[in-house]
């Protein structure tokens, strides 16, 4: 018979370990919690070394790898499945019939896996945001904590509606911050691609006619004559390899907290990109805050949920010092107008909110004002980028042309 090892803690606050034998998983906490101790994990005993080697090892990395690469639910999937267990629960469905009809019309393998598990859990007795835990890599923070709070509440179906807006709203900002920043990068690509494919594999061609011809090369082509040469040696593979380096570097300082801190801080000071992440950065701020504080979530809990999910480290660095000084007492539009980050009128807002007692409708119309704001941007910034980087591309591929017909004058000399 199978044997789990559960972990709990006791009435002393001890974590403790024990050895359960019984026919499966739900059996097994059905036995524990009749022995008066609830679980904070339990998984089953690993196998004797005989008997996993009757399994291929081979079979074992394909599975352990075709897991790793199994895509993890978008902004977008999350928001669907929180607006679609929303109706099912509103229509009367009871919520592990909702969970079981999600799970066999989904595609994706983990996703599908994850509300199998939660299905399961739910069936045995467990709540909805407790079996999510057991899954970070499905649903985040936010998800689990807003759903705790409407099934506190006794108004789950209403704090999923209002999930999967925050979430649709979330991914939208995301979508149009990666159109902003997507497309000049998209077109400097190209435009490098040209320039490398031009000179390694174009000019040189033409260089070896003129020198048949002995004509004498004006400075700018001898230029990208010697610059073609120069990249079709060995130096080219030191480049590369310097250039993966400090790729290479550049991440493991990032990785830093330091680091990270840095970077984010002067992506902040940018031209128009330092406006547009912090812009969006207030927008989704303003936007879970209120969706956090619509569902009752404590405000120490929901700033270290919004400290989470912020993406910017000197974001995250305001809202850790904002949360020690609200647990001391202090307001939080004081603390974060003390730290001189978000935009004065988001921070007043939210100080009207604190004395009104209306945060959430505050903050929601703060929001609205700066996704119009970041949407703006993003239109004004495509509109100036696009000439840009035209002009980027004809330069570099007119430059390279006219290097090529000056020498012609002086073949023409030559010949005459």
């Amino acid at each position: 018979m199978p044997v789990f090892i559960a972990n709990y803690t006791n009435r002393q606050g001890q974590a403790k370990e024990v050895r359960v034998t019984a026919a499966t998983l739900a059996l097994a906490k059905r036995d524990l919690r009749r022995s008066g101790k609830i679980a904070t994990s339990i998984v089953p005993q690993p196998t004797t070394k005989a008997a996993s080697n009757k399994t291929s090892p081979r079979s074992d990395l394909g599975q352990v790898l075709s897991k790793m690469l199994e895509a993890r639910p978008s902004v977008r999937d999350r928001a669907l499945f929180s607006n679609k267990l929303a109706a099912l629960i509103d229509a009367g469905v009871p919520i592990v019939r909702g969970l079981e009809m999600m799970a066999s019309q989904q595609k994706q393998p983990l996703f599908k896996r994850a509300l199998t598990g939660i299905c399961a859990e739910v069936n045995q007795g467990s709540t909805l945001g407790s079996a999510m835990r057991r899954w970070p890599m499905v649903f985040d923070r936010l998800t689990i904590s807003m759903v705790e709070a409407g099934e506190a509440g006794g108004v789950l179906d209403e704090t999923l509606r209002r999930l999967a807006k925050l979430q649709e709203d979330v991914s939208k900002l995301q979508n149009q911050i990666k159109g902003a920043l997507g497309y000049p990068i998209a077109v400097l690509v190209i435009a490098v691609s040209v320039f490398l494919g031009m000179t390694i594999f174009i000019i040189p061609q033409f260089a070896d006619i003129f020198k048949s011809l002995g004509a004498e090369l004006p400075a700018f082509t001898q230029m990208l004559v010697d610059l073609s040469g120069l990249l079709r040696s060995a130096f080219s593979i030191y480049l590369v390899i310097a250039i993966a380096m400090a790729v290479y570097l550049f991440n493991r300082y990032y990785n830093t907290k330091i680091g990270r801190m840095t970077v984010d801080k002067i992506l902040l000071k940018i031209p128009l990109f330092g406006d547009l992440i912090l812009k969006s950065a207030t927008a989704q701020f303003c936007r879970t805050y209120s969706a956090l504080s619509r569902a009752g979530v404590p405000i120490l809990q929901s700033l270290e949920i919004l400290k989470q999910t912020s993406g910017n480290a000197a974001v995250q660095e305001a809202l850790e010092r904002a949360r020690s000084d609200v647990q001391e007492g202090v307001s939080l539009s004081q603390s974060l107008t003390s730290k001189k980050l978000f935009p004065d009128m988001a921070l007043s807002m939210l100080a009207i909110g604190e004395e009104t007692g209306e945060m959430d409708a505050m903050l929601s119309k703060v929001a609205d004002f700066y996704e119009e704001e970041v949407s703006l941007i993003v239109k004004n910034l495509t509109a100036m980028l696009e000439p840009a980087m035209i002009v980027l591309v004809g330069g570099i591929v007119g430059s390279i042309l006219v290097a090529m017909y000056l020498p012609m004058f002086s073949v023409f000399q030559h010949i005459n």
